[in-house]
């Protein structure tokens, strides 16, 4: 049976998207995959590694990831639950009008410098918008294609996105924080416990994941929770019960994180949504 259940959400002449799922059996590297055309994935639930060559990049509700046509790359699943992906393909005379040239790669088909780059809380905001709105059928492809370019503007955009400019080993020790992190949303950390699983000095880890990442490390956790309630918010009449299984201490603590986040309350969130 195939790891992966894909749905196409939307074809025009402008864009294509995907709702991509996958069971993430596979703890270790895949063999090496190759993507058709060039897309921008958006995982939005659970997380997985993929690597190209001695290259890798954590794949989370936090980032956007660069998937090259004809770029070879294996993915390994270090938490178990699987992960789920909004994958959005463009025209490439789309693709170069939107994207900066700096993070263009040369050539013939339109690809990507970089294998990944950090999205802000409205881009997390657009892609639950997208999957809810065309799973449901509640907005129109007219609608749909609109959303998606404001998506990939601010995905790419330098003052909406952040992208990671460090060394091998303190972009990997920071993904392995990234990686302990994903393996229980619901845990309210404390920093102690974060740097006794890393062996690393507290200090040091606050210091290189902002470094890095460019957000404290309590915040993206945060933001890694309710990208996780963006996802799961209809699904939930009880909102209250959302709350604690993301692990917020209240209804209102989670409201008050959720609008502080995304300018709006988990109730108005979900009403768009639906």
């Amino acid at each position: 049976m195939s790891e992966l259940h894909v749905t196409s959400l939307l074809s025009t002449e402008i864009v294509s998207l995907r709702d991509v799922c996958c069971s993430g059996t596979c703890r270790h590297r895949t063999a090496e995959e190759f993507a058709s055309a060039t897309h921008l994935v958006f995982p939005y639930r659970g997380i997985y590694v993929r690597h190209v060559g001695q290259h890798q990049a954590v794949a989370d509700a936090n980032h956007v990831l660069f998937f090259n046509g004809g770029e070879g790359y294996q993915v390994s699943h270090p938490v178990a639950g699987g992960d789920s992906c909004l994958s959005l393909s463009l025209a490439d005379s789309i693709l170069h009008e939107l994207a900066p040239a700096r993070i263009l790669s040369d050539g013939a088909i339109a690809g990507f410098r970089r294998q990944h780059q950090g999205i802000d809380p409205r881009a997390q905001a657009l892609v639950a918008l997208l999957k809810h709105g065309l799973h449901q059928g509640t907005i129109e492809p007219f609608e749909a294609e609109n959303l998606t370019l404001t998506l990939v503007c601010r995905s790419l955009g330098p003052r909406t996105s952040h992208t990671t400019r460090a060394s091998r080993a303190r972009s990997r020790l920071t993904d392995r924080v990234k990686v302990l992190l994903a393996s229980d949303l619901s845990r309210r950390w404390a920093l102690a416990e974060i740097a006794a699983e890393i062996r690393a000095s507290a200090v040091y880890l606050t210091q290189l994941f902002q470094q890095v990442e460019g957000i404290p490390l309590y915040r993206y956790h945060l933001r890694l929770r309710l990208a996780r309630a963006l996802d799961l918010i209809a699904q939930y009449d009880d909102l209250s019960a959302l709350a604690a299984d993301l692990g917020f201490s209240s209804h209102s603590h989670f409201s008050a994180a959720f609008r502080q986040t995304y300018g709006r309350s988990p109730s108005a969130f979900k009403q768009s949504a639906s």
